[in-house]
């Protein structure tokens, strides 16, 4: 028979009881700690201070501190660039990219981009004008991707 597993790990067999106790007395308390904070929270529910903040107030805290200005200005933009240059021009171009000061619109083809082109001193006053957290220092207008070619010019 084999003796003791306290012995053949030369523990000391008087103090191994106070150890049990102190682990099991330790999860005890961290249990009635958990159900007394349970029932708090339920008694206190509802109560002011209590409700958690409306999501409005926390994305404008978000959105206030200058990290996303420009991003939400950019999409205000995008969103509403028919009313800045005009439901005509506005359904053949798009705002493409904004990056360091540069504003990209994409226009369908070399003649709207050429439009465009004459309308930037206006753009430019516009932008500023009903976005303020939108610094742009340039504008620039591109027409179709690059690699287009008429069908025509590729006959023989």
């Amino acid at each position: 028979m084999n003796p003791p597993i306290a012995r053949q790990l030369n523990l000391d067999e008087t103090k191994l009881p106070a150890e049990i106790f102190e682990r099991l007395s330790r999860r005890g308390a961290t249990l009635k700690d958990y159900r007394r904070r349970r029932e708090e929270a339920i008694e206190n529910f509802g109560k002011p201070g209590r409700d958690p903040a409306e999501l409005g107030s926390v994305m404008t805290t978000i959105a206030g501190n200058g990290v996303w200005t420009a991003n939400m200005k950019l999409a205000q933009l995008r969103n509403h660039w028919d009313q800045v240059v005009g439901q005509a021009i506005a359904s053949h171009s798009a705002v493409a990219d904004f990056t360091d000061g540069v504003l990209t619109i994409r226009a369908e083809s070399t003649v709207w981009a050429t439009q465009l082109t004459y309308l930037i001193p206006q753009l430019t006053d516009t932008i500023r004008r009903n976005l303020r957290g939108l610094t742009i220092a340039e504008i620039r207008v591109t027409g179709p991707a690059a690699g287009y070619t008429r069908k025509w010019a590729r006959r023989r």
